[in-house]
């Protein structure tokens, strides 16, 4: 157990074009050696290009693409007896 102070969750700020977190934290992802310029332009870029061919539902289309990435199962391990079982369970 650490002796020194708790150090405090750092907050996301939201995306300045969109105002959404969830794209912050995308742009963040994509981030490579701390240039979020050039992740911001790769990803606002590709949502121009979205908004042209959906009618302007780029978050829309992004908030659909995520939850069909998103995992819907994981494995948890279930000790029985001497055996360990990788056991399926829904994600949250």
């Amino acid at each position: 157990m650490p002796r020194r102070r708790e150090v405090p969750k750092r907050v996301i700020l939201p995306d300045p074009k969109f105002g959404s977190d969830m794209l912050a934290k995308f742009i963040n992802m994509l981030m490579k050696s701390g240039k979020k310029a050039v992740a911001e332009s790769i990803v606002y870029g590709a949502l121009d290009k979205i908004g042209e061919k959906a009618g302007n539902e780029s978050m829309s289309v992004l908030d659909k693409a995520l939850d069909n990435v998103a995992p819907m199962v994981e494995v948890k391990s279930r000790r029985v007896g001497g055996a360990t079982y990788q056991v399926p369970v829904e994600v949250r």
